[in-house]
C-alpha cells in the first residue's frame, strides 16, 4: 500500500484506484461522528449554505450543521460545527445536512476516489483498520485545514497517525492529541478572542480513537453522503 499526504493546494485528483481519506480535525470530521453518536442515519454534504437548504426542501427533518471560513456558525441552522454541541442530542433517525468550509470541500474535489473515507482523530484507529481491510493500492490523506494563516498540524499530526496504525506500529496516541492542541487553529480554542471555538470542543476533538467507526463518503441520486461504516446499505 502506497501512502501520501497533500493538501487542498497540492492534490489533484484521485486515481481510479485511490482511496483518499479527507482529514478534517477542527471539527468538520469530528462533528460529522458526533453526529452519528446522536443517531442521524447519514449526513449530507452541502458545499454552501444555499445548498444545504436546498436539501432540507427535499429532507424536512434534516438537521442543519455547518460553519463559514474561520468556524462561525452559519445564521439560521440548527446547530454549528460544534461536536460538544451535540453530545445530549438526539437525532435519531434523522439525516443530517453538514455545510463546512474544509472537509466538505476537500470531500468535494476527491469525489472521484475508488473509496473516499472522513477522517479525525477520534475515528482514525477505525479508518486505518477498514483501509487495512480493503487493501487499496495507493491511499491519500487528505490535509483540509493547512491556510495561510494555519498550520493545519491537527490535520497532519491525525494523517501521520492513520499512518502509522496502516504500518502497524501501535502509535501512542498522546503526541498526536497534543499536536491538535498546539497546531495554529487549535490553540484558538478557548480563546476569548474566539468566542465560537470553545475549548469543550477542543477536548472532544484532541481525543484518539472514542468511535470504533470509520466514515464512507457515498454517491447516491446527485448527492454526497457521509455513512456510518457497517450501518448504511444503499
Amino acid at each position: 500500500m502506497e501512502i501520501s499526504l497533500a493538501d487542498l493546494r497540492t492534490y489533484r485528483g484521485a486515481a481510479p484506484d485511490e482511496a483518499v481519506v479527507v482529514v478534517d480535525v477542527l471539527r468538520s470530521f469530528t462533528t460529522a461522528a458526533y453526529l452519528f453518536r446522536a443517531g442521524v442515519r447519514a449526513l449530507l454534504l452541502a458545499a454552501t449554505p444555499d445548498e444545504a437548504r436546498s436539501l432540507v426542501r427535499r429532507f424536512p427533518l434534516a438537521a442543519t450543521v455547518g460553519a463559514v471560513p474561520g468556524g462561525f456558525p452559519i445564521d439560521g441552522f440548527d446547530f454549528g460545527n460544534s461536536p460538544a454541541a451535540l453530545r445530549n442530542v438526539c437525532l435519531t433517525g434523522r439525516e443530517g445536512v453538514l455545510c463546512t468550509a474544509g472537509g466538505v470541500r476537500g470531500a468535494t474535489v476527491a469525489r472521484q476516489a475508488a473509496v473516499l473515507l472522513g477522517g479525525s482523530l477520534v475515528c482514525a484507529a477505525a479508518t486505518a483498520n477498514l483501509l487495512r481491510r480493503l487493501d487499496p493500492p495507493r491511499v491519500t490523506l487528505l490535509l483540509t485545514g493547512i491556510y495561510a494563516d494555519r498550520d493545519g498540524d491537527e490535520d497532519i499530526a491525525c494523517a501521520e497517525y492513520i499512518m502509522a496504525h496502516l504500518r502497524n506500529q501501535a502509535p501512542d496516541p498522546a503526541p498526536f492529541e497534543r499536536r491538535v492542541r498546539e497546531s495554529t487553529f487549535g490553540r484558538r480554542f478557548g480563546d476569548p478572542a474566539y468566542p465560537h471555538l470553545s475549548q469543550a470542543d477542543m477536548d472532544l476533538c484532541a481525543q484518539a480513537d472514542v468511535f470504533d467507526f470509520a466514515m464512507p463518503i457515498v454517491r447516491q441520486e446527485g448527492m454526497m453522503l457521509v455513512v456510518q461504516e457497517g450501518r448504511w446499505r444503499v
